[in-house]
């Protein structure tokens, strides 16, 4: 396990970010190894190898976590799935309240099961609603949104569910970024900044862009 921690942060340091605190790349470790054990019997992701998860899941989300902006409070991980991006933004932001939307009654099991594992000995308010996103009656100041089913049915929910200054933050690809901007903008006006690369030299992007009033 703990060469697991050690290549997480060596895909951090290859992505100019400086390595994980011992206590919470232990957590990941532990995410991990519970990731594997439910990924064993049922579908949770696509990409199921240990390099796999650490270079795609674990480093986009942490990557995610560092360029939210400081002053949000409120997080929804729209459509968590396998809990990506929010558990690791969860680990790595101790200031958020951080809700995971699940509908897939599977998936969001494995959800509850690891919000009881990493966070039971912690003060960090992490959640889980299972049923759709839609079904909140809530606003959050950050709404994220990673693999979809439906980006284009999936954005104006989002979008409902976000404070009128809230931030939209989407995992997705260069070629795609354009088209979710165009699609949200007119849905609501946005500030958006540049896309920053999850990780760099790659197709992955964050698109993060703050509503605007």
């Amino acid at each position: 396990m703990a060469e697991a921690a050690n290549r997480l942060n060596q895909l951090l340091a290859e992505s100019g970010h400086p390595p994980l605190d011992p206590e919470t790349a232990e957590k990941f470790v532990t995410y991990l190894t519970l990731l594997q054990k439910w990924n064993a019997k049922t579908n949770l992701t696509a990409i199921r190898d240990e390099e796999g998860i650490l270079s795609r899941h674990f480093l986009e989300s942490i990557l995610c976590a560092r360029e939210l902006p400081k002053n949000i409070i409120f997080l929804l991980d729209f459509g968590s799935g396998a809990g990506f991006p929010g558990i690791p933004i969860a680990l790595m932001r101790s200031d958020l309240s951080v809700t995971l939307a699940e509908s897939q009654n599977k998936k969001a099991s494995f959800l509850r099961e690891a919000v009881r594992t990493l966070f039971s000995d912690s003060a960090l308010k992490t959640t889980v609603h299972s049923a759709r996103a839609e079904t909140l009656r809530s606003t959050y100041d950050c709404v994220t949104l990673r693999a979809v089913d439906n980006m284009s049915q999936a954005i104006p929910a989002a979008i409902l569910l976000l404070n009128p200054t809230g931030w939209l933050a989407v995992l997705t690809t260069q070629e795609d970024a354009a088209q979710i901007q165009k699609q949200a903008s007119g849905i609501a006006s946005f500030n958006w900044n540049p896309t920053h690369p999850l990780p760099p030299n790659t197709s992955r992007t964050l698109l993060l862009g703050q509503r605007q009033i």
